[in-house]
């Protein structure tokens, strides 16, 4: 029978099983095997990955924080260090390695490469006890700084909503000047309104 923890917590499975000394011993690399491959498929097309340091999150303050990420679209784990190293390997992600001391979450966005920085940078401010420790962007490693840094750069939707309103301006002025016009009577008053004006008189030619 296959029994799973939360999360990334130890799998343990009976083939895997080795008696020794009366006592029941698990193989680790087998064991740990499908937490590594889970963790390779969340970072898999990941368009950004952020390590943080939860430890001092009241569970009302770790419970809102799951509920943003999950509203963004990102996902949220906490496994061990050791787990994250070996799926780190061979992928942009390994130069996280040297971030992974102490308890640490996975932070992890395949669509909007800043969505963890902003969600996270922005709850810190009222969770003091939530580190940001480094994060990969675009293939960028990033330290606690350059996280927070990229934490202020607009949503892509924020981004095309901006693009969208800059558009539009031309085309809105364009309408409220047609209103005035047909509020006055429209092309025709102004055509009038041309015709009734008297026509300037041609300046005297001076006598020779």
């Amino acid at each position: 029978m296959l029994t799973s923890l939360p999360l990334c917590g130890e799998v343990f499975s009976g083939s895997s099983q080795i008696l020794q000394g009366g006592a029941l011993i698990v193989a680790k690399v087998e064991l740990n095997q499908p937490i590594v491959q889970a963790i390779a498929d969340d970072i898999k097309d990941a368009q950004s990955v952020v390590l943080v340091d939860y430890r001092g999150l009241t569970v009302a303050q770790d419970t809102e924080l799951r509920k943003q990420l999950r509203e963004a679209g990102v996902i949220y784990k906490v496994c061990k260090n050791t787990m994250m190293k070996r799926a780190f390997e061979g992928t942009e992600f390994a130069g996280l390695e040297e971030y992974l001391e102490g308890p640490s979450a996975l932070v992890v966005s395949k669509d909007d490469a800043t969505a963890p920085a902003r969600i996270i940078c922005k709850f810190a401010k009222t969770a003091e006890a939530l580190e940001v420790k480094a994060g990969v962007v675009e293939g960028n490693v990033y330290d606690a700084a350059g996280i927070n840094e990229l934490s202020k750069v607009p949503s892509r939707e924020e981004l095309l909503s901006k693009l969208l309103g800059s558009l539009q301006s031309p085309i809105t002025n364009l309408a409220r000047v047609l209103n005035q016009i047909a509020e006055q009577g429209g092309a025709g008053a102004c055509e009038a309104a041309a015709e009734e004006a008297p026509a300037e008189e041609p300046a005297e030619t001076p006598a020779e």
